[in-house]
Formats: structure tokens, C-alpha cells, sequence
């Protein structure tokens, strides 16, 4: 008899055992002549050598499954196991699978836009109104790098324009501090990696939280960056942030500049970028609309009430 070690480094074990154990025990009753051991993210297997060689092949199928599909059931564990695991016919505008095997898609044409500019380009900037999906299409294609072995880590800032970038005065450490502030990017987030991995990519800072008054100086190598919101920078903030990018670097900048923050004597950092960085290669601008809206009907429905208050007010004015 023989004894082997398997250890599930990217999978997430929870997700990988199932509910109760569910996923494991269905394994192990497929494998009778193997006595099997699972604690952690640790597979302990006593057996005959063919028997844990056809073992080794199955479950390093159904860790590859798992992680690309974030989902492992009965069905999918059978049809592995006993070779009926037939490919899955792709969507043209598939980026990820979420939690559950959701597909992550582009849903609208300009969507797709920030998907195909970010295979041709390092910097990009998304603009456009809320709930167009361009925060949450950004996080996917990071999260698509990350699973593919592109980059290191996701580095994700957002400005604090309500405590004014001073944030020592709050509790907690820097994640404590400015996670109010990164709540929408954490909930994409949630949509995309299990919940004890995503921990465990926070912890051993995989993904970091870097707020814009703490990444100066910083030198930002084999990443996705994400500023989100960038419509409340200003001008030596977003310069700032721009001249981070380090080797094997992606940047991806978001805002809607209908909602600056700023104080009326500031400059827009997002604006003002746009001016002076045009025409740069390797620099893509996508512009989403009203149309790209895939929040609530309700939602587009109100960004047309205020463009046509605001219509109405530069008349009379």
C-alpha cells in the first residue's frame, strides 16, 4: 500500500467538499478500494499505486473544474469521474464564472468594449454613469487575470473625498478605514471568488486595499489596478496614482464625471487626465451610456430625469 499527499493550493476546500462534506464523501464512495482522508485543504490517500495514479488525474480534474467554474455538485463530480465530462460550449462574451458557476458576461456592446481594449492596452479608462457596469466589468477581467496566472495581485483604490483623504482619525487599520469607501468594489468581489478565499487573498494581500493618501512612492509590478470613482481625484492625486504602474501592469480608471464631489475650485483629476493623455498608445478610452445601464429599469430611467433637469436649467440660465 501507498501512501499520497495532495494538497489544494488555489482551490477553495469549502466550496471543493461541498455542503456537509457532500463532494468528498460522493469521491470517496467512487473510490471504495482507497481509504481517504481529508482535513483542511489537505487529501491524505492510501492505496495501490494504479488505483491513486487514477485517482491523482481525476482529482486534479475536478480542482481545475472547480476553480474555473467556482462550483463542484453531484453532477459535475460524476461526469468528471466516470469520463463523461464533455467541455461546455463557451459564450462569445464570457469573461469569468461567478460564485455558483454564474456566468460573468459583457452585457452591453460597450461592456464588451472595456473587455477587448483591455487585451490590446495597459492603461484604460472607463467613464460613464452609474450602474453601467464598468466598475464591475473591470473587476471580473481583474479577477480573470489573477485566475490565470497574468498577475501577482489586485490592487483596488478609491478615493475618500468625504473625510478628505485624511483617514487616521477612524479606527482600525487601513482596510478598517477605508472600506466603507470600498464596500461596491468589495461586493463585486464577493460575485466572483469564495468568500474563504477572498479572506485569504486579503489577508496574504493578494488583493490589497490601497487607499490614494497611502501609495505614494509605491511602484505597483504584475498587477491589475482598479481606481474606482476617479471623477473625485484631483489633479496631483490622479497623477499620482498614473505613475505607479510598474512592470506587467494593468490600469483600469473608472468615473462618471456628471458626479464630482469636489469642491467647486478643484479640477476634476479624472477630467483633466482625459484632456492631456489623449492620443497616447497603449492608453484606451471607453464611454458608456445610459443605454449600458443594467441596474434596475429604474435606474436609467432616473439618469434621464436629471439629464433633462439639468437640460432645462442651463436654458433659463
Amino acid at each position: 500500500m501507498i501512501e499520497r499527499i495532495i494538497i489544494l493550493e488555489e482551490t477553495d476546500p469549502v466550496l471543493f467538499y461541498g455542503i456537509n462534506n457532500s463532494n468528498i464523501q460522493l469521491i470517496k464512495s467512487l473510490y471504495p478500494k482507497l481509504r481517504i482522508v481529508a482535513r483542511g485543504n489537505v487529501i491524505k490517500v492510501i492505496g495501490e499505486e494504479a488505483d491513486l495514479a487514477a485517482f491523482e488525474e481525476k482529482i486534479q480534474e475536478l480542482t481545475r473544474h472547480c476553480l474555473e467554474f467556482n462550483l463542484l455538485n453531484e453532477e459535475s463530480i460524476l461526469k468528471i469521474v466516470k469520463g463523461k465530462n464533455e467541455p461546455l460550449m463557451r459564450q462569445d462574451n464570457l469573461i469569468i464564472y461567478g460564485m455558483n458557476g454564474k456566468p460573468i458576461v459583457a452585457r452591453t456592446e460597450n461592456q464588451q468594449k472595456l473587455v477587448d481594449a483591455f487585451e490590446r492596452n495597459d492603461m484604460l479608462f472607463a467613464i460613464g454613469p452609474a450602474g453601467s457596469g464598468k466598475t464591475y466589468t473591470a473587476i471580473a477581467l481583474a479577477v480573470r487575470a489573477l485566475k490565470n496566472k497574468e498577475i501577482r495581485k489586485i490592487i483596488l483604490s478609491r478615493p475618500a473625498v468625504e473625510a478628505g483623504e485624511k483617514l487616521g482619525f477612524l479606527p482600525g487599520d487601513m482596510k478598517d478605514k477605508i472600506d466603507p469607501y470600498l464596500q461596491p468594489l468589495y461586493d463585486a468581489l464577493e460575485d466572483m471568488i469564495p468568500m474563504s478565499k477572498l479572506k485569504e487573498y486579503l489577508e496574504n494581500k493578494t488583493i490589497q486595499i490601497a487607499p490614494l493618501a497611502f501609495m505614494r512612492g509605491r511602484t505597483l509590478s504584475d498587477a491589475v489596478i482598479i481606481l474606482d470613482e476617479a471623477q473625485n481625484t484631483t489633479v496631483p492625486q490622479i497623477k499620482m496614482f498614473l505613475t505607479r504602474m510598474g512592470l506587467n501592469a494593468k490600469m483600469i480608471v473608472t468615473g462618471d464625471v456628471t458626479q464630482i464631489d469636489l469642491y467647486p475650485s478643484q479640477t476634476s483629476g479624472l477630467v483633466h487626465a482625459m484632456r492631456i493623455l489623449t492620443d497616447i498608445p497603449g492608453i484606451a478610452y471607453i464611454e458608456f451610456n445610459k443605454k449600458d445601464i443594467v441596474r434596475h429599469k429604474l435606474v436609467q430611467r432616473i439618469v434621464e430625469a436629471y439629464e433633462q433637469h439639468e437640460r432645462k436649467s442651463e436654458v433659463r440660465s
